[in-house]
């Protein structure tokens, strides 16, 4: 076994502020790829971990679901974060092992199945009008994150769930305060406490719709969720509005993001867009790209059940590990020409949506949002230039752009 590396490089994996500036933070990963795959990172703040870098070996602790698990540090945050999570008693999809999460995860799976994305394709396709429609009623000038790209995928993962229409900016509101947490514009304010005042405050609104659709069950995801049984018994309390929580975000935010950051590819690209114009078969392969582009989820943690090593290099267990899915797609062994993006990108193994059993439950509600939106604004879309400087969120988990100022032309 090789001696444990710590490169300084590795230190903008817990640097919220390096996901803002996307030069700085692919330099690094870059550098880290090439240098220090496996790397120690010890920062103030933050529990010590490994940053996992190439995209094999992120491949590689994914399928070794029971030597590398998700409980109890699923994701990425400060200490402090970590305690108040947990005092809460917080277990998502996310914070579950198998044969647990295999379980609960099926309570959800029939909803995201390739049956029920064929039976949803109607009404996305209506959405994706209804938002590009928008885009032309604004009279061609608009901040393209904040007034279209949150707002569509928004709707339809909230009807999913059964939320009313009338309580969609609330659950606009709290799901950037959660996922901007680190954000200093989309935080709620500079107290770590008003971070779990939002997490509570979701909790509190779906602990009143699971008392709703336990007294009148409906046919939505969310009395799914109320009315599940495992072992015999209900879900509780926590973990019932724990699973709300996570699809509410994971299937919102995740999607915002890769639609602005799509938008974002192909004006920074106009040969792209003008290939996606003239052959819109190509639009498949454009979904993954602009997935593998935008990489909305920038890592998940994992912790070793055992003592082992990854690249030669002495891994304990215990020890937690980060698997950069930004670094894995960009990963010059895997893609040729990384940082060239490319609407005919094939083959193309991005891992935006991660491996394994943990693999996003929602990818296939993703690519389905992402495409027909892109579908419907392409061939509407006469002319595009930017407004402004488009801007990041500052975060560690979730994210991509906060700001896309635009001007437009949109039949």
């Amino acid at each position: 076994m090789s001696m444990p590396i710590v490169d300084d490089a590795a230190k903008v994996l817990a640097d919220p502020a390096a996901y803002t500036d996307e030069t700085r933070l692919h330099a690094a990963l870059a550098h880290l790829r090439a240098e220090a795959p496996v790397s120690l990172v010890d920062v103030p703040s933050y529990r010590p971990f490994w940053a996992i870098t190439k995209h094999a070996d992120v491949m590689a602790v994914e399928r070794a679901h029971r030597l590398y698990t998700n409980w109890p540090r699923p994701v990425l945050m400060t200490e402090a974060s970590d305690e108040m999570q947990a005092a809460i008693g917080i277990r998502t999809l996310i914070h579950m092992d198998e044969p647990q999460h295999r379980v609960v995860r099926a309570i959800a799976s029939d909803w995201f199945s390739p049956k029920a994305m064929r039976a949803m394709e109607i009404r996305i396709t209506d959405l994706a009008v209804r938002y590009v429609d928008r885009m032309r009623d604004l009279g061609g000038e608009c901040d393209f994150v904040q007034e279209i790209a949150v707002n569509y995928p928004l709707y339809v993962i909230m009807s999913l769930l059964g939320v009313p229409e009338s309580d969609f900016p609330l659950m606009l509101k709290l799901t950037q305060e959660l996922v901007g947490s680190d954000d200093d514009e989309l935080k709620r304010s500079t107290s770590s406490d008003d971070t779990m005042n939002s997490l509570l405050e979701m909790f509190e609104y779906f602990r009143a719709l699971t008392a709703s659709r336990r007294e009148h069950p409906t046919d939505d995801l969310a009395s799914a969720i109320a009315n599940a049984v495992v072992d015999g018994a209900p879900l509780s309390d926590v973990d019932t509005m724990s699973y709300y929580a996570i699809i509410a975000t994971a299937g919102h935010d995740t999607t915002s993001s890769s639609v602005s950051g799509g938008l974002h590819a192909l004006i920074e690209h106009p040969d792209q867009h003008a290939l996606l114009r003239n052959e819109p078969d190509t639009l498949p392969r454009a979904t993954e790209e602009i997935i593998r582009w935008v990489t909305p989820v920038k890592a998940f943690m994992r912790t070793a059940a055992e003592d082992t090593e990854i690249r030669g290099v002495p891994v304990a267990a215990g020890d937690s590990l980060l698997l950069s899915y930004v670094s894995a797609n960009r990963d010059e062994e895997v893609f040729a020409d990384p940082f060239r993006f490319d609407v005919e990108r094939e083959p193309n193994k991005q891992i935006a949506f991660g491996y394994g059993v943990h693999r996003c439950l929602g990818a296939g509600l993703a690519r389905m949002e992402i495409g027909k939106f892109f579908a419907e604004l392409v061939p509407r879309l006469e002319w595009i230039e930017p407004a402004g400087a488009a801007q990041w969120t500052a975060t560690t988990f979730v994210g991509g752009l906060k700001h896309l100022p635009i001007r437009y032309s949109v039949r």
